[in-house]
């Protein structure tokens, strides 16, 4: 039996016109007022899985390159990733209020300062990696090898965005370092805000649902499992009522300190040197050194 669809008619015009005035009127959002090209995020994961090549030449680059070509393979690589990330960089800057209002030349001075202050730090944060993937391979009995880790460990994967993105982020490219962590987020479940500061030798088991605050302080050698919260008790308002930005609401993890599964932490406290948080505890205050919290410790109190 065949069924005949009725025609629709759709007022395509005043549809685009409502629109319109939605845009530019009723419900305007535009960055200071005015249309500004993006950056894009395609080209963006392009930098990051170039980076990491660069980092890791045989494990996200060429698995054939051998010695005598690694040095080309890098070089080239970075020759195409810089160009790329010279005009991402410039793109985002259009939506930073400390530098929407230079002229042409100081936003290009600008961006040539970052890229090359960036680049120059790709040693260090190869290093910090390497920390981050030796944490790891200590931490995880199931692990067999630092390839394995490198390649198919969200945490890790999550914590290589993460040192990229900090340095952006330090280096004022604030755009560009939040699209690599939604990147990020998007393919590991992981949420680290680019502001965070994370000390050397992190982990992050398992990843999915993990979130990081921008103002959190994470000290050397912490571990983290799945569903972990580093979150703020509350926001600060000034006298209209309107979250005060960039105030400090998240918590300090100091070295050596191992949180499990599901639990929430949150607000300006610090977790002492060593202690140990267990899984779906919600804590608010602060802990001292070496302490070892239950979940029927945190509901009691």
């Amino acid at each position: 039996m065949i069924t005949q669809q009725k025609n629709i008619t759709i007022d395509l015009p005043g549809v685009v016109a409502s629109l319109r005035k939605s845009r530019e009127e009723t419900h305007k959002i535009r960055h200071l007022g005015s249309i500004r090209e993006l950056p894009s995020r395609k080209i963006i994961a392009e930098i990051i899985d170039e980076l990491s090549a660069v980092l890791f030449p045989t494990h996200f680059g060429r698995p054939n390159l051998s010695d005598s070509d690694i040095d080309f393979f890098v070089g080239d690589t970075l020759n195409i990733v810089s160009k790329k990330l010279l005009d991402q960089v410039r793109l985002g800057q259009n939506f930073t209020r400390q530098t929407v209002d230079l002229n042409a030349q100081d936003l290009a001075d600008k961006t040539e300062s970052i890229v090359s202050q960036f680049l120059s730090k790709l040693a260090d944060i190869r290093a910090l990696i390497v920390s981050d993937v030796r944490a790891a391979y200590r931490g995880d009995p199931a692990a067999t090898s630092i390839s394995e880790i490198l390649l198919c460990y969200p945490g890790i994967s999550a914590a290589i965005h993460y040192r990229l993105a900090h340095v952006l982020y330090e280096l004022g490219s604030y755009l560009l370092a939040k699209l690599i962590s939604e990147i990020a987020h998007t393919k590991t479940g992981v949420d680290i805000h680019p502001g965070a500061r994370i000390g050397e030798g992190f982990f992050i088991d398992h990843g999915t649902g993990v979130v990081i605050g921008e103002t959190a302080v994470i000290g050397n050698n912490v571990r983290l499992y799945q569903a972990v919260t580093l979150g703020a008790k509350s926001f600060p308002t000034n006298a209209q009522g309107e979250v005060i930005k960039g105030s400090i609401r998240h918590p300090v993890l100091e070295d050596g300190v191992v949180i499990y599964a599901g639990a929430t932490v949150l607000g300006r406290i610090t977790i002492g040197t060593g202690s140990v948080i267990g899984g779906n505890v919600w804590l608010t205050e602060s802990v001292p050194a070496y302490s070892n919290i239950s979940q029927a410790q945190s509901r009691a109190h």
